[in-house]
């Protein structure tokens, strides 16, 4: 049995090239971020992946980054369920503002604590720890069974909800995972044991 996970973060989205805090907003890929998709799915396509169902949020640039994967899989019309549970980290205020502009307002310190810290959330917004707590149970009740049956799931979504999962999945610490950046369009593999920790981790790097 597989028991296989692939994670992947949106490629580059037009606010990410811009600086801008996106959370629940909805901007598309840039070029480079439909590049790094392509990039992502010959990758997958080369070890000879092949997906039984796929995940995704309901934010078009994960949307697409999964669209853009499946077909270079020669998937393209895998099922894919979407679901805002593994969208992005809510930034509430934040949202739409440049990240310099921001700590000109707030203060470099203030605006490194919201994004950086486990549980303080920006004003009206989500800490990481908010959104684990409706990325992990999505994951317990809909993604992981069906690894457990010996599928290969694909999951694309965002930077911090997938930071969210690979806390748990790796073990880390509340000080680890605010040291940790996922790479746009970079495939993590991850495969499972009978008991659901992790058996191995590869991280598919062009």
């Amino acid at each position: 049995m597989e028991r296989t996970l692939v994670l992947v973060r949106h490629g580059q989205s037009d606010w990410n090239l811009k600086n801008l805090f996106t959370g629940w907003r909805d901007p598309d890929l840039t070029e480079q971020g439909v590049s790094e998709a392509t990039k992502a799915g010959e990758l997958l396509n080369a070890l000879g992946m092949k997906f039984d169902i796929a995940f995704t949020s309901a934010l078009s640039r994960a949307q697409k980054t999964c669209s853009i994967i499946l077909d270079g899989v020669n998937q393209s019309g895998l099922e894919t369920i979407r679901d805002e549970a593994l969208n992005e980290r809510d930034y509430g205020d934040l949202s739409g503002l440049n990240k310099d502009d921001a700590r000109e307002r707030w203060g470099e310190e203030q605006v490194h604590v919201w994004r950086r810290s486990y549980d303080v959330p920006p004003p009206g917004g989500e800490s990481l720890k908010d959104t684990g707590a409706r990325v992990w149970p999505y994951y317990m009740q809909h993604i992981l069974p069906r690894a457990m049956r010996g599928e290969c799931v694909l999951v694309a979504a965002h930077g911090n909800s997938l930071r969210s999962l690979v806390m748990v999945l790796d073990g880390l610490t509340r000080d680890e995972i605010t040291g940790l950046n996922l790479d746009t369009g970079v495939p993590m593999i991850y495969r499972l044991n009978a008991d659901t920790t992790v058996a191995s981790k590869e991280i598919l790097t062009a």
